[in-house]
């Protein structure tokens, strides 16, 4: 018992991280109504305190790859705590426009560090049959974080205590920073840097017994010699080749998706929306609580089926319902309802139906895919590069949206996102690789020989063989 005591701290702490994530980019939506009547802000000012935190995410991203190789995942995962303390406390003291998006983007420098590495550490610390469960455990905090974020904007607004919504982020933060200290460094990080012996003891620690711990080094190690002895080193240039580049491009590609199906509207501006159909202050940011809480409860499910059902059924079931919600939610706001009971009914059953769709699908199964997709010499690097566009979708999303929502009205901007959330079921259906039940030396031996299909069903013991014939994504 005590030793699956020790493992759970791992996991809560490794994803701890989502937490701090959560907190920082939700709280802002509640924030807002009450920072207004403090700091003078213009529609592009308040765009820029919500993107500050995503122009920050951006270079903490670009940073991570390098430095998760050079620093190792668990000290990078307590430096991006420090970062979050740091920021946390200047936002929360800020008495103008430009120190509050200054110290918006210390915070989001933490975020993106965390968006690479903690995934990247889960990732590599999980056995094969629990990965997508055990790695969707930070999507899961990022939820709760939100949901912890909403519920404390709701309290503190009678008090319209804005800088105490933004200050209480200080606490995971210090608590994350506290306890990444007492556990493992990821044994394949370990192995990349010849500290073999390291690595074994962190296998037998989280497996429970060295006869799999030896397997799974031995496989570590088998792709580790496996890369060293390729010809052309694994760098990011060979990467952006012919036979790589098809892989980084579906990388891409879901990251951009995820943040242009509309996600960053409904986490960043849902209090704004509702008040503008007619909801007071008090009103909107309760409904927002209720928003937060479906998109926790909805990820728990997708822990369970990720590694049963697959990543590739969540991701297509997940944008059919995103669609027919931004449908809803189009078709209500261009009908000229006007105010009222049934046009507030429809926005939040639309933005209910949207928020549990994404929950189940495209928001854990992003973070537990990336890490999968790439060979382990360029894993770290490769997912970096990923998660840096992954905060710059975001951030045109969050800079553009109040000025779009003033110019066009909410009735468009939805239209669009219905658009787009059917491009990404397309994308999914054609080009996006199954990942399931497959360890990472299994898929790296397969991306390094150009191929990237669907998984092979398993064997009678549990195990999953390499595809000898997958087709190219």
């Amino acid at each position: 018992m005590p030793g699956r005591i020790k493992n759970a701290l791992i996991w809560v702490f490794g994803a701890l991280g989502g937490i701090l994530w959560g907190y920082d980019t939700g709280v802002i939506s509640g924030a807002m109504l009450f920072i207004k009547n403090d700091i003078a802000l213009t529609p592009l000012l308040e765009g820029l305190v919500v993107s500050g935190l995503l122009v920050g995410a951006m270079l903490g991203a670009g940073l991570s790859g390098r430095l998760c190789d050079s620093w190792g995942r668990r000290r990078l995962i307590l430096a991006a705590s420090g970062v979050f303390i740091l920021g946390t406390l200047g936002a929360s003291f800020a008495f103008g426009p430009a120190s509050l998006i200054a110290f918006r983007f210390v915070i989001g420098v933490g975020v993106g560090i965390a968006s690479v590495v903690v995934p990247l550490y889960l990732t590599e610390l999980a056995p094969k049959h629990l990965r997508g469960g055990l790695t969707s455990l930070m999507q899961l905090l990022v939820t709760v974080g939100i949901f912890v974020a909403y519920g404390t904007d709701y309290l503190l607004a009678g008090a319209e205590a804005w800088r105490w919504m933004i200050g209480l982020g200080v606490v995971p933060a210090a608590i994350l920073a506290l306890g990444i200290i007492t556990q493992p460094e990821s044994p394949r990080w370990l192995v990349g840097k010849g500290r073999n012996d390291e690595a074994r003891a962190v296998l037998t620690r989280l497996r429970g017994g060295a006869g799999p711990a030896g397997e799974e080094l031995a496989e570590i190690e088998r792709a580790e010699r496996v890369e060293r002895e390729q010809t052309e080193p694994l760098t990011m240039r060979r990467l952006l080749s012919p036979r790589l580049r098809p892989v980084l491009a579906v990388g891409m590609l879901l990251v951009l998706f995820q943040n242009f199906v509309g996600i960053n509207t409904i986490i960043y501006y849902a209090p704004t929306l509702l008040t503008d159909i007619g909801f007071g202050s008090d009103g909107a940011i309760l409904a927002n609580v209720g928003i937060g809480l479906l998109n926790m409860l909805m990820t728990l499910p997708a822990m369970r089926l990720i590694d049963r059902k697959g990543r590739k059924p969540l991701l297509l079931a997940g944008a059919l319902g995103m669609c027919v919600a931004m449908v809803v939610l189009a078709v209500t706001h261009l009908s000229g309802l006007g105010y009222g009971a049934l046009l507030s009914a429809l926005t939040l059953l639309g933005i209910a139906l949207y928020i549990a769709s994404f929950a189940i699908s495209w928001g854990p199964v992003q973070w537990v895919m990336l890490p999968e997709l790439f060979p382990m010499r360029v894993r770290a690097s490769a997912v970096s590069l990923c998660v840096l566009f992954n905060w710059l979708f975001n951030m045109i999303v969050a800079l553009v949206f109040p000025s779009l929502l003033h110019a066009w009205g909410a009735g468009v901007n939805f239209l669009f996102f219905a658009a787009t959330t059917l491009l990404a079921f397309l994308f999914v259906h054609k080009l996006l690789p199954e990942t399931k039940g497959r360890s990472l030396e299994e898929i790296e031996q397969e991306l390094l020989r150009g191929r990237s299909g669907p998984a092979a069903p398993p064997e009678a013991d549990g195990s999953v063989p390499v595809s000898s014939g997958a087709a190219r994504p």
